[in-house]
């Protein structure tokens, strides 16, 4: 059981399989083609080779014989010169030249085309990746070339075509800097970037209604300039009213109209966010709600299109419960103190990993307070990644380092005991090759509007709700990183997210069977609550996820996609 509910497995009937929109492909394919290059045919580096016979001829030359003084050419006899000695260098082959465009529809991926012009004669073709593989082809003549390569890591290589006219013993060279689409991630210790109670990052006051904060996050607290994308743990608090948070990269961009998480009067709400940052190195996050708040933001890493740690995607495994002893003792996390669990080596997660996500629960608090999530070794930092109140059972999703020995800690910062359940969904590691590739949030599932294709009405209680992710155009997704709400609820449940053993059936056949049930949960709800949280989920095998109601009442579902992680 997951957090803490007494729930009697049942049988559950999956309702109508529901594809995903077409957005994800485009989202894919517009996030990804935004880099490139083109260096046009003008720009081609044309070099004589030398010829098998130019040594012999040269040693085989006669002495000439004295020449008597002559005076200076003429204008026009040097020109007829020049003219005569560029047309020796350009040979039998004077158009040979190269035109070189790549773009990406992909993270990691590189679609090249070479535009050669030629006269007709047999050409040798090389095609340099700049990571040290090459490719190489033959043509004649003018010719069109199409080829395509993915790299191991983010970054920026150097691309160089290379055409050879061995007959006519001339080259010509072009190419440009290819920067992949998608960025590796680096973990960072948490650290605050805006608290609006006492002034950090922003002015000490509340952000009003229907209004926003800037938060500057390039060149801040150790984050690089060249940063595209943050992971921040953000939290609303001080509320006096219902409304809903939502982070975007701000300047030169539209407002979303999707949102990272909602709030209802009295209440600290923290989420985990992932979001592109602006051109300008700031995030920005807006009240939707029409009462003041308290905004606050801590950095737990950010990612660049350099190369660092890819990410993993597992299915969601239990690594802590303190009800039952795993992981570390058994008994509620005392108030004011931390324990140490390993992560690296274990369950399938290899040693070397430097982060990774988490779905970190609470359950059965005495007090109100807030937990915390941070590397093995260091001091506790002055950040938290979410927030409680006495009985209540809340989840939040944790991007959290990894000591070099694989250990993580958990914090308890209340004044009272409370049990601590840690599911890991996934981990950041040298070795693993999935970058991720931000594109604008759009909404793919609200039970509660049919204009999200969805017919089947609430979200059934103990039943499950399957769709299809991964279209054909958008290959080596190895997780998509949602934003999941429950809301209209009527009674206690958790929400559990899992790739799907079965694929989806064909039009006309019946559904595919559920799988097992999770233990694990990604978010909880009480009677009446609006719960967000991130979801960093596999699609597995067949490209499917299963969402399950995991309570015995009702409820509604509305999914966000925030962006991919991509391998290719």
């Amino acid at each position: 059981m997951a957090a803490g509910l007494g729930i009697i497995p049942g049988i559950a009937q999956a309702a109508d399989p529901v594809p995903v929109a077409a957005g994800v492909a485009e989202a894919i394919a517009e996030a990804s083609t935004s880099e490139g290059f083109h260096s046009p045919a003008d720009r081609t580096i044309r070099t004589t080779l030398p010829t098998a016979t130019d040594g012999k001829a040269k040693a085989n030359a006669p002495t000439a014989a004295p020449q008597k003084a002559q005076t200076a050419p003429t204008a026009q006899a040097a020109e007829a010169a020049a003219t005569e000695q560029a047309a020796l260098d350009a040979g039998a082959n004077p158009t040979l030249a190269v035109d070189v465009s790549g773009t990406s529809y992909t993270a990691h991926g590189i679609e090249l085309t070479a535009l050669i012009t030629s006269a007709d004669f047999a050409l040798d073709i090389v095609v340099d990746w700049g990571d040290g593989k090459t490719d190489t082809f033959t043509a004649q003549g003018n010719y069109e070339l199409h080829a395509s390569h993915i790299y191991d890591k983010s970054g920026q290589y150097q691309v160089q075509v290379k055409v050879t006219d061995t007959a006519n013993a001339v080259q010509a060279t072009n190419g440009g800097a290819f920067l992949t689409p998608g960025a590796d991630f680096t973990p960072h210790t948490p650290t605050r970037l805006l608290d609006t109670r006492n002034g950090t990052g922003a002015a000490v006051g509340k952000v009003p209604g229907q209004g926003s904060a800037r938060v500057k996050v390039a060149g801040n607290a150790s984050v690089p300039a060249g940063v595209t994308a943050v992971a921040l743990n953000v939290t609303v608090t001080e509320t006096i009213d219902s409304g809903h948070v939502t982070v975007w990269p701000g300047a030169g961009y539209d407002r979303p109209n999707t949102s990272n998480l909602n709030y209802t009067a009295g209440r600290s709400v923290p989420n985990m966010v992932i979001v592109p940052v602006g051109e300008d190195g700031y995030v920005e996050l807006f009240n939707g709600g029409w009462q003041p708040v308290d905004l606050i933001a801590d950095v737990t890493g950010y990612f660049t299109r350099a190369s660092a740690s890819g990410y993993t995607s597992m299915t969601p495994a239990r690594f802590v419960d303190t009800r039952e002893g795993v992981g570390t003792t058994r008994g509620k996390l005392a108030a004011r103190s931390a324990f140490t669990t390993r992560i690296g080596g274990l369950q399938g997660v290899p040693q070397n990993v430097t982060a990774v996500a988490l779905n970190v629960t609470v359950t059965e608090p005495e007090g109100p307070g807030h937990m915390t999530a941070f590397s093995g070794t260091g001091p506790v930092p002055t950040a938290s990644n979410l927030n409680f109140v006495p009985g209540q059972t809340v989840a939040n999703a944790v991007i959290v380092p990894v000591a070099a020995d694989g250990t993580i800690k958990i914090f308890n910062g209340a004044w009272s005991p409370t049990h601590v359940v840690v599911d890991v969904v996934g981990y950041y590691s040298p070795d693993s090759k999935a970058a991720f590739l931000p594109f604008t949030p759009f909404r793919t599932l609200d039970t509660r509007e049919e204009a999200y294709g969805w017919p089947g009405g609430r979200f059934r209680a103990r039943e499950f709700i399957t769709k299809g992710f991964t279209p054909e155009a958008a290959t080596g997704v190895e997780a998509y990183v949602l934003n999941a709400t429950v809301t209209e609820t009527r009674g206690t449940g958790f929400l559990s997210v899992a790739p799907s053993p079965y694929a989806l059936p064909a039009e006309g056949e019946p559904a595919a069977p559920a799988g097992p049930r999770p233990v694990s949960s990604t978010l909880n709800w009480t009677t009446g609550d609006t719960v967000p949280n991130l979801v960093q989920a596999s699609d597995g095998d067949h490209g499917v996820i299963t969402f399950w109601n995991q309570g015995h009442e009702d409820a509604d579902l509305v999914l966000d996609v925030f962006g991919v992680y991509q391998t290719k």
